[in-house]
């Protein structure tokens, strides 16, 4: 075993140090590395397009650009044709979404638990609901919320200037970027470092891609079924659902939340519950039974009951956020070490040098 000298103790203690301050950086520009993760993300999911047009013989500036004009050409689109129609159906919903339907609701829910269960004492959820309305609607809570308000808008508009011009670089000098980062490492690590920084890179580009297809299907899907069943708000419902989908395990239990509370608020009673209780199950087949088969299965290759703890420990640390991204980063990690694992007992470099015996 190696002693341990002062040149060795101050390496670590640099080492360590630097590792702090990238913490404190990233924590301190958090806004910013969440642009950068977007952009990443996006270029992940974007990367296959643009090398397909590349592949035609056009220049991969102009591949990028045409890939990127037309993104924000479907957002434009998008943005005119299906956010209106969302927004309607929210304020339709929040016309109904008052405190005496609230009420009234929550007097129907809290007689059938009753019902059922005769040990419950009267009014139990009654007076809780009728409490947090009343601090909910506290006016003195209206400029805090417009306060949020407008710092929600000035993120959005630095989102929408810098993750497009971000995405662009990342597109075209992507390469570029690896290499420099490789120029960084000492050459008796390049070969493990290289097949680490490809390994990360193709698992995470299938990942993503897979979650994104999966979600659009899902909430087209959601959307079919639940204007059949007759609610209508089944659009704004099948684009949340598929959205909550994201989230392993936990996105089908906020499915069929949010499909339940709707559907209450919409009729006024429970007459629409089962329908839509059994729209969200036939979804969740499909999702089961075909998609995540054919597009999802094995992409992170992480045991199911690992990913619930994981998903877990990401909605402590950050909440939702934390539970988009608890898979990626555990995928990350996990191949961090089977790679260095594999390249201590295969590359001669890692391996402790032996003492020659006297």
């Amino acid at each position: 075993m190696k002693s341990l000298t002062l040149d060795r103790l101050i390496r670590l203690g640099l080492a360590l140090a630097g590792v702090a301050v990238l913490f404190y950086l990233l924590y301190y520009f958090g806004t910013l590395v969440g642009y950068a993760v977007i952009a990443i993300v996006i270029t992940y999911l974007l990367d296959p397009v643009v090398s397909r047009i590349q592949a035609t013989g056009i220049n991969r500036t102009w591949a990028i650009i045409l890939t990127l004009t037309a993104l924000i050409l479907l957002l434009v689109w998008i943005s005119t044709n299906i956010f209106p129609i969302i927004a309607n159906q929210m304020v339709e919903l929040a016309g109904q979404l008052n405190v005496e339907t609230i009420q009234n609701i929550t007097r129907q829910v809290e007689q059938r638990l009753r019902d059922k269960f005769s040990f419950l004492p009267e009014q139990f959820l009654s007076t809780n609901i009728t409490r947090m309305l009343q601090e909910l609607f506290d006016i003195g809570q209206l400029p805090a919320a417009l306060s949020n308000l407008i710092g929600l808008f000035t993120n959005i508009f630095w989102a929408a200037l810098v993750i497009p011009f971000a995405t662009f670089f990342f597109l075209k000098d992507g390469t570029k970027i690896r290499r420099d980062i490789l120029q960084l490492v000492p050459n008796k690590y390049f070969e493990t470092t290289l097949s680490l920084i490809d390994k990360i890179e193709t698992r995470l580009g299938i990942y993503f891609r897979s979650v994104m297809l999966q979600s659009l299907i899902v909430a087209l899907s959601s959307w079919l079924v639940l204007s059949i069943v007759g609610l209508n708000n089944a659009l704004s419902v099948g684009i949340a659902v598929g959205l909550a989908n994201t989230i392993p395990y936990f996105g089908p239990a906020i499915g069929y939340l949010l499909s339940i509370t709707v559907s209450i608020i919409e009729v006024g009673n429970f007459s629409l519950v089962l329908a839509c209780i059994i729209a969200i199950f036939l979804v969740q087949l499909l999702d089961n039974l075909v998609l995540q088969p054919l597009i999802f299965s094995r992409s992170a290759e992480i045991h199911p009951v690992a990913i619930l703890f994981i998903i877990m420990v990401g909605a402590e640390i950050a909440g939702i956020l934390g539970m988009l991204i608890a898979v990626p980063i555990a995928t990350t990690i996990k191949i961090t070490i089977n790679q260095i694992r594999w390249s201590i007992n295969n590359y001669y470099v890692f391996r402790s040098a032996k003492s020659p015996e006297t």
